[in-house]
């Protein structure tokens, strides 16, 4: 009796050890090209090429705790900032195919950087393996309250008025901000006078002073300003409204059609990075993008457009990007010293 007891506690131990087992979720598992083993198998760094706290390491360390979450391994953000993104864009285009290196990809160091100095010690196409555009984000034409325009025409016709003497900030050479005033420069045959900042906080601020005219800002850090009625929006730089801002028109339905000046954020590896890694990635991102709280940072705070296209579809975005932005380098003789 004594044994069939033993016997039948044992067995049930067996079914419920088996049922525990069963209900564990398997590993994700993504082929490495030379071992076949599961990835990752150690954290990931993930380096942002831009300060900690700005638009940039917002995405990095947005999409780093969803990847975190469901691939069980931490994927550290590493903030890596210099050269207009460059520091750390060059850092992973060296670093080991594995996966295990990861940039967060800008618009700057990946399609202007290359077009605007001579020379990048990196090929925005060679030396990186697509992931997924994250986010596509604009910016707005936005002047101190105190500045007597309050439309397009009018502002316009102040700076016709006034040719090289106003003057607008940026976050450096070669930054979105600069390029739209350059290209606002040439499509409405207007001169201005650049003045670069170290970041968006110092032009803002300045702006804010009175120390400049206009600026081309992103959504994010301009909205409160334009709620407090510090600033006056005039138009943005995309071809739809911004949704957290339907209020400012596009530029194009201004009457300067097909002005657009996008950029984006988005998730790149090394050159040589395996496939099944790299669709691992692209799926797990693209998903993310899809959930209610990234939604809600990234698109409905941060003005962003998400987008988690393919990798395929993004080389595409960065070839057409180079060729855009070179022809609006040359176009407005823009240059580095």
């Amino acid at each position: 009796m004594r044994m069939a007891i033993h016997a039948a506690v044992a067995l049930m131990a067996a079914s419920w050890a088996c049922g525990v087992l069963a209900q564990k979720p398997e590993p994700v598992q993504a082929a490495s090209a030379s071992s076949g083993q599961a990835y990752p198998v150690r954290p990931v760094r993930f380096i942002c090429p831009y300060v900690a706290g700005g638009a940039g390491d917002i995405f990095t360390r947005t999409i780093a705790q969803k990847l975190t979450d469901a691939l069980g391994y931490s994927f550290v953000v590493d903030n890596r900032p210099g050269a207009n993104g460059g520091i750390g864009t060059d850092l992973v285009a060296k670093a080991a195919p594995d996966g295990h290196t990861l940039l967060m990809g800008n618009s700057g160091p990946l399609a202007v950087n290359p077009v605007l100095y001579k020379k990048v010690p990196y090929d925005p196409v060679k030396d990186f393996a697509p992931i997924t555009q994250g986010t596509s984000y604009m910016y707005v034409l936005v002047v101190p309250a105190a500045l007597p325009v309050t439309n397009l025409n009018e502002f316009t016709a102040l700076l016709k008025s006034k040719p090289g003497q106003l003057t607008y900030g940026s976050t450096g050479i070669g930054g979105g901000n600069h390029l739209s005033g350059e290209l606002f420069n040439l499509m409405t045959g207007t001169q201005s006078i650049h003045v670069p900042y170290t970041g968006s906080a110092a032009a803002l601020a300045a702006l804010l002073g009175g120390q400049l005219n206009y600026m081309f800002d992103t959504v994010i850090t301009s909205v409160p300003h334009l709620r407090a009625g510090r600033l006056r929006g005039i138009g943005v730089t995309a071809l739809r409204r911004a949704s957290s801002l339907p209020e400012v028109p596009t530029l194009d339905e201004l009457g300067l059609t097909g002005f657009e000046l996008t950029q984006w954020q988005a998730v790149v590896a090394p050159a040589g990075t395996p496939k099944p890694v790299v669709d691992l990635l692209y799926r797990e991102v693209a998903r993310a993008l899809k959930m209610p709280d990234v939604i809600e940072r990234l698109a409905t705070q941060g003005g962003n457009e998400l987008v988690g296209n393919t990798p395929q579809e993004f080389a595409q975005v960065i070839k057409s990007d180079l060729a855009k932005y070179a022809k609006l380098v040359k176009a407005a003789n823009i240059q580095v010293q």
